[in-house]
């Protein structure tokens, strides 16, 4: 068992209560992997004042040379791939094949935005005064506050961190519980190679106690949250009075869409891949299959074969294709909502229960003839289970794509690319899929949702990050 701590002004530390919780691995509950410290705002605001200290030195180094030192954690993170991947999966539950797919994830996106360092820059404009020349420049905000998610504990802060380092701003970091470790990974490796004191500061502890200093001090000027549509609404009130940016994502509760056209065998595989993968634990997974009823027989039947084949166990283990929920309360919460769809009339078709003892298992779970007012098909469950969606044809099955408060993404499969197309422009998502799954990423490309998916404002990734992490200043320069 480890005993891990803070990473304040470039030292190790504990909290200054010296609290600490434990973590257990949620496939095997009794085994426990360590004790993070429990900090408090006192923790929260010497963090800030560290960043605050330590902003105006990293704001002025060469951008091409804070690039450089993110090259050099990536190769640092992917010479410890299968380290890291093997303490993800005991930390937060997901098989070992898709920790390593995430933390050779979080390795190309610090790649990508290592490069940044010699592409970011400004624009020169024509002037309309002889002797003048016009030209914009791009600037840090400052201190910003990174508060992650646990489902995707090193490919989500890296995509908000490596960004804000590049362009120039320092940071505190705040992972959740439940992805503590991994983000202490991507931490380690950018101290070791070479982030100056106070660039990066990591704490841990619950959010509750935590969250208002990290969003609402005056020090900080820009807020990047994963999580909750409840939590990240107060986010942004707490921080707007203080006219912080605010980026954030919320959550969803994405369709896929099949229709009678589609490549079956590819739809069911997508589609198990997109709601059960990962536990069904990712904002973009396919809770929702909208299934045009000339193949909704054979989709079910397909798709409940799946689920019933699956083996259910420990991502450490290469047979399992399915690990735990992450906590307790997870399970609870998915158990909880299996119960509100068949008292809601849903039909459950395979799945159902809690999974095999000594962890937080679940069974991948179907329903179908959902309805599309039922809990079932408008709240985020965050589990394996998917409900099936039946329609007559395209126009019906992208009003029931619509007929929900998110818009993160969203896929059609189908062989007719004028379908394709129309579906693309008519979905109200953020990200729109064409015969692939709802999850999965680029790292060049913006993302985020629409609705109650974000707060309409920031998108992240890609060029999306430099809007979001930097402010413009133009400049005008009379020489004549």
């Amino acid at each position: 068992m480890d005993h891990f701590m803070n990473f304040i002004n470039g030292e190790w530390v504990e909290a200054l209560s010296g609290d600490r919780s434990m973590t257990h691995n949620p496939a095997r509950i009794s085994e426990e992997l360590g004790t993070f410290p429990k900090c408090s705002a006192q923790d929260v605001e010497r963090a800030i004042g560290a960043a605050q200290d330590a902003f105006s030195t990293w704001a002025a180094t060469p951008a091409p040379a804070r690039g450089a030192i993110l090259l050099k954690a990536s190769q640092l993170l992917e010479a410890r791939l299968q380290e890291t991947a093997q303490a993800m999966t005991r930390e937060e539950g997901k098989t070992l094949a898709e920790s390593r797919a995430e933390v050779g994830r979080a390795v190309e996106i610090l790649r990508f935005f290592a490069g940044e360092g010699w592409r970011s820059g400004g624009a020169v404009y024509p002037s309309s005064v002889a002797g003048e020349l016009l030209y914009s420049r791009r600037e840090p905000l400052g201190v910003v506050s990174i508060i992650t998610p646990w489902n995707f504990p090193i490919a989500i802060p890296a995509w908000k961190i490596a960004p804000a380092l590049v362009y120039g701003n320092t940071v505190v970091f705040k992972p959740a519980g439940h992805g503590e470790q991994s983000g202490l990974a991507l931490v380690q490796a950018f101290a070791d190679a070479g982030l100056p004191p106070g660039v990066l500061n990591f704490i841990t502890g619950p959010g509750s106690v935590m969250g208002q200093a990290l969003v609402s001090s005056p020090t900080v000027k820009g807020v990047s949250f994963t999580g909750s549509h409840p939590v990240g609404t107060h986010i942004y009130t707490q921080a707007i009075p203080n006219l912080s940016r605010v980026q954030l994502e919320m959550g969803g509760k994405n369709p896929m869409v099949v229709l009678d056209d589609a490549d079956l065998d590819l739809a069911v595989t997508l589609a198990a891949r997109s709601g059960f993968g990962l536990t069904g634990q990712a904002c973009t997974a396919a809770s929702r299959i909208i299934v045009q009823n000339g193949i909704a027989d054979r989709f079910r039947t397909g798709l409940e074969a799946i689920a019933r084949k699956w083996v259910i166990g420990d991502g450490l283990d290469p047979a399992t294709n399915m690990g735990p929920a992450v906590s307790q309360a997870q399970l609870e919460t998915d158990l909880e909502y299996i119960q509100v769809g068949q008292s809601e009339g849903a039909r459950l078709v395979a799945g159902g229960a809690a999974g095999p003892e000594g962890g937080y298992f679940i069974q991948p779970t179907l329903f179908d003839e959902v309805h599309v007012g039922m809990r079932l098909a408008q709240e985020e469950i965050f589990g394996p289970v998917i409900c099936l969606i039946r329609v007559e044809n395209l126009d019906e099955a992208i009003e029931r794509a619509n007929s929900i408060s998110f818009g993160l993404s969203a896929s059609i499969m189908t062989r007719d690319l004028h379908k394709a197309f129309h579906f693309a422009n008519a979905v109200e998502a953020g990200v729109v899929k064409v015969n692939e799954p709802t999850t999965g990423l680029a790292v060049n490309a913006p993302f985020g949702g629409f609705k109650n998916s974000s707060a309409n404002t920031f998108k992240e990734q890609g060029p999306a990050a430099l809007e979001f992490y930097t402010r413009q200043k133009t400049i005008y320069v009379n020489h004549g």
